[in-house]
């Protein structure tokens, strides 16, 4: 990634951060970042500290913890095709993203965005944040497949620590551009914190 679409993202990513919280979504934009906030959810994994032995309950991210946004890739793109979604976490305890986001395009989407399964840096092993990081997941709006529609929203919804399993409630992603394009080849990307590996999987497409 260039020195101009990293400069490029992190201004769109001050700019479009949103704050869910509680049982709605809130829009808060702030050049500084999303501010603290405390949240709670009934997904909880215990977690065993590296090299100390020692164990500690992390709770699953969750709408109640999270800054979220999406930026254009590259960011002076005249196509949002290759997006990079990006979630913050705004508490103050670490939390775990469990596998992959569960994304929809547009309202009337019938299906949530297929995986990239070969996309998973560490399989089987939670993305973990502490208060302040973020994480990524590269999505693919279109493929070049067949079925093209237009889509005005893009949600967001996180798994749980069980298979099949959702922490929390659905996230009203900020948008990148007024519309987007999608088709029948989308894509989307396992959770990662490095931005390169995830877009490396959708920008050859």
């Amino acid at each position: 990634m260039n020195m101009k679409s990293l400069a490029g993202r992190r201004v769109a990513v001050a700019a479009g951060l949103v704050l869910a919280l509680g049982c709605g979504v809130s829009a808060h934009a702030s050049a500084t970042g999303p501010r603290a906030i405390s949240g709670k959810t009934d997904e909880a994994v215990t977690h065993r500290s590296g090299g100390s032995g020692g164990k500690g309950t992390i709770a699953a991210c969750s709408q109640d913890v999270l800054g979220v946004s999406s930026v254009k890739e590259p960011a002076d793109s005249k196509e949002a095709r290759h997006l990079l979604l990006i979630v913050q976490n705004a508490g103050d305890k670490k939390c775990n993203l469990y596998r992959y986001p569960l994304v929809r395009l547009g309202a009337d989407a019938r299906t949530t965005v297929p995986v990239i399964k070969g996309s998973d840096p560490t399989p089987g092993v939670p993305v973990t944040l502490a208060p302040g990081e973020e994480a990524y997941a590269a999505l693919l709006v279109s493929g070049g497949a067949r079925d093209e529609y237009e889509a005005k929203s893009i949600t967001l919804s996180l798994q749980g620590r069980k298979l099949g399993s959702n922490a929390g409630k659905p996230i009203d992603v900020p948008m990148p551009a007024p519309t987007l394009y999608a088709d029948d080849g989308q894509l989307v990307t396992y959770w990662t914190t490095a931005s390169g590996f995830a877009l490396d999987f959708i920008m050859s497409k």
